[in-house]
C-alpha cells in the first residue's frame, strides 16, 4: 500500500476482558493475510513503567519482547497472531508516559510553561502512538487501549484519540468491542449496555467507526440495525463477535462478518488482494482434527491462574499441532506437591513441564517433579527457574551436595549451585534490572537441544537474575549432567541435558517467547513429540 500510515484504534466498553487483544490480533491477522503490513500496540493504563514488578495475580505474564521489554501478555498474542516481533514500543504505560514527561520538564524542554494533561500528556501519548507509523514500513497501526471507557485512567487516552481522528481524518478509525449480555429470564440479549457504552465514548468526542459485539448467543434479527441506528453507525459496521472454540478460530470469524473488509472500506482503500489464510486454517484442523493425544503435566506455583503461563500453553498447542497431537495440560500445583502424593500427581503424565518464577513459594515441589521426571524416565523441559530447578536437584540427590540450592531461596546455602550473577549484584532497583532480551547461544552438536533445533547457533529471550554457578560445572559434568548449551560471550550455561535419559533438557531462557501459529518452536515440538512416543511406549506395554 502507498501513502501514509493508517491508525486503528481498539477501545472496549461495558466490561473489562471481553478480548479487545484477540479482536485486534484478529484483524491485523486478516489485513496482513491481504498483503498488507501491520503492527499492533497495547496503550495500559496503570501508572507502573511496565508489568515486569507485577504480580501475575495482579496482570497474569509478563511478555518479553527481542530488545527485552517486559510487556503485557497482549503482546504476545499479537506476536503468535502475526509471526513478527513486537519491541519497546509497542507497549506504553501511563507510568512511562508521565515519567516521559517530567523528565522533558525537568531538563526545560517546555519553556516554562506549565505543564498539563493537555497537550502535554495527550501529546507524548500521540507521539507514542505515532511513533510506529513513522518508521514507514507498516501500513497499519492497530493500537488497542487497556481497560474500558469510562475508567478515570484512561481519559487521557481516549482524548488522545479524539485529536488523532481529528487531525488524521480518513486515515484513523476507531473500533469499539463492547457486550451484549444475556438475561436468562427473558431469553433474550440485551443491547442497552452497548448503547450506554458509546454514549460515554461519545461524551468524550469519539464517534466509534465500528461496533464489535461480544456475545455468547446469535445475534437476533434486527439487532445489527436497532444498534447502528442507536449508535451512528451503519449496519454493516456492527460486527457480531459470538464466543469461539479456540482463539484462534476468531480471524475466521472476523473475516465471515467481513470486519476486515469494512475497515478497508472506511479507510477508503479499495485495491487489495483475497485473504490468504491457508496456512492458518492448516493449523486449525492439526489443531482441532488430532491424531494422537498425550497429557503434560504443567507444574507451577500460579497454575489456578492460567494466563500466568500463557505463552508456554500456547506453544504447547502450536507444538501440539505440529505433530497432530492434542495436548491436553494437567495443571500441578508445585507447593501441593509432596513425595506422598508425586505418584498420584504425575503418575500417568507423558511429560512433565516445570515453569518459571521467582521466590522460594512451591520450590521443593517443583523439585520433586523433576526427580520424580528423572527417576522414571519421562521427557523434561525445565524453564528458567525450571531449568534451576533441575540442578538443584541434581546436586542433591546425584552428586549429594547437602544443602544444595539457589542463593535466592537460601543465601547461605553450603553449595549455591546457583547464583546471582555478577553483573547484577551491583543492581538495587527491581524493574527492568534483570537480564532481559534476546541473547546468542552454542548448542552442542549431537544434543537433545541441537538436535531439536536443528543448528547450533540459537538466540533466546532470557528474563532472570540468576544462573548456573560455574565452579560447580566439571562435577555435574562428570556426574551425568552436561552444560550443552553456552553464550559464547559469557560462558553462562544455558542448556542443561541427562545424559541418561531420553529426554531431559533445561534452558535458563524462555523458548515460549518465541512460538507462533506459523513457526511453532522447535524446543516444545521435541518435548511434545517425546511425550508422544511415551505414550506410545504406555500403550505397546499394556498390550
Amino acid at each position: 500500500m502507498t501513502g501514509s500510515t493508517k491508525y486503528i484504534f481498539v477501545t472496549g466498553g461495558v466490561t473489562s476482558s471481553l478480548g479487545k487483544g484477540i479482536v485486534s490480533a484478529s484483524l491485523a491477522k486478516l489485513l496482513q493475510a491481504r498483503g498488507f503490513t501491520v503492527t499492533i500496540q497495547k496503550l495500559d493504563p496503570y501508572i507502573n513503567i511496565d508489568p515486569g514488578t507485577l504480580n501475575p495475580y495482579e496482570h497474569g505474564e509478563c511478555y518479553v519482547t527481542e530488545d527485552g521489554a517486559e510487556t503485557d501478555l497482549d503482546l504476545g498474542h499479537y506476536e503468535r497472531f502475526l509471526d513478527v516481533h513486537t519491541s519497546q514500543a509497542n507497549n506504553v504505560t501511563t507510568g512511562r508516559i508521565y515519567q516521559n514527561v517530567i523528565n522533558k520538564e525537568r531538563q526545560g524542554d517546555y519553556l516554562g510553561k506549565t505543564v498539563q494533561v493537555v497537550p502535554h500528556i495527550t501529546d507524548e501519548i500521540k507521539r507514542n502512538i505515532q511513533a510506529l507509523g513513522r518508521k514507514g514500513i507498516y501500513d497499519f497501526v492497530i493500537t488497542e487501549v487497556g481497560g474500558t471507557v469510562g475508567d478515570i485512567e484512561s481519559l487521557p487516552y481516549v482524548e488522545a484519540i479524539r485529536q488523532l481522528k481529528w487531525e488524521k481524518g480518513r486515515d484513523a478509525l476507531s473500533i469499539h468491542l463492547t457486550l451484549l449480555p444475556y438475561l436468562s429470564t427473558s431469553g433474550e440479549l440485551k443491547t442497552k449496555p452497548t448503547q450506554h457504552s458509546v454514549k460515554e465514548l461519545l461524551s468524550l468526542g469519539v464517534q466509534p467507526d465500528i461496533l464489535v459485539c461480544r456475545t455468547e448467543h446469535p445475534m437476533q434479527k434486527g439487532m445489527k440495525e436497532k444498534i447502528a441506528l442507536f449508535c451512528n453507525v451503519l449496519p454493516t459496521a456492527v460486527i457480531e463477535s459470538a464466543d469461539a472454540e479456540t482463539i484462534y478460530d476468531v480471524p475466521l470469524l472476523m473475516q465471515d462478518e467481513k470486519l476486515d473488509l469494512v475497515v478497508l472500506e472506511k479507510l477508503g482503500i479499495t485495491n487489495f488482494p483475497e485473504a490468504d489464510l491457508t496456512h492458518w486454517k492448516d493449523f486449525l484442523r492439526r489443531f482441532k482434527e488430532p491424531k494422537h493425544h498425550v497429557s503434560i503435566g504443567l507444574v507451577g506455583k500460579y497454575v489456578e491462574l492460567h494466563d500466568a503461563y500463557k505463552s508456554i500453553k500456547e506453544a504447547l498447542d502450536h507444538a501440539g499441532a505440529a505433530n497432530e497431537t492434542r495436548v491436553e495440560v494437567k495443571w500441578v500445583h508445585s507447593e501441593k506437591l509432596t513425595p506422598k502424593n508425586i505418584q498420584k500427581q504425575l503418575g500417568g503424565l507423558n511429560g512433565i513441564l516445570v515453569a518459571p518464577g521467582f521466590g522460594h513459594r512451591g520450590i521443593e515441589g517443583k523439585i520433586e517433579a523433576i526427580k520424580f521426571a528423572r527417576e522414571n524416565a519421562i521427557p523434561f523441559l525445565g524453564i528458567c527457574l525450571g531449568m534451576q530447578c533441575a540442578v538443584i536437584d541434581f546436586a542433591r540427590n546425584v552428586l549429594g551436595l547437602e544443602g544444595a540450592n539457589s542463593t535466592e531461596m537460601d543465601a547461605d546455602s553450603p553449595a549455591p549451585v546457583i547464583d546471582m550473577m555478577e553483573e547484577q549484584k551491583a543492581k538495587s532497583g527491581k524493574g527492568g534490572t534483570m537480564r532481559l532480551g534476546a541473547y546468542p547461544c552454542k548448542l552442542t552438536a549431537g544434543s537433545n537441544a541441537a538436535i531439536a533445533y536443528g543448528k547450533t547457533s540459537i538466540s533466546e529471550r532470557h528474563r532472570h537474575r540468576y544462573e548456573f554457578n560455574g565452579k560447580y560445572l566439571a562435577a555435574f559434568t562428570k556426574g551425568g549432567m552436561e552444560a550443552t548449551g553456552i553464550n559464547p560471550q559469557t560462558t553462562l550455561v544455558e542448556v542443561v541435558e541427562l545424559k541418561d535419559h531420553p529426554w531431559f533438557v533445561g534452558v535458563q531462557f524462555h523458548p515460549e517467547y518465541r512460538s507462533t501459529v506459523a513457526t511453532p518452536h522447535p524446543l516444545f515440538i521435541a518435548f511434545t513429540a517425546q511425550a508422544l512416543k511415551q505414550a506410545e511406549r504406555k500403550v505397546s506395554e499394556k498390550a
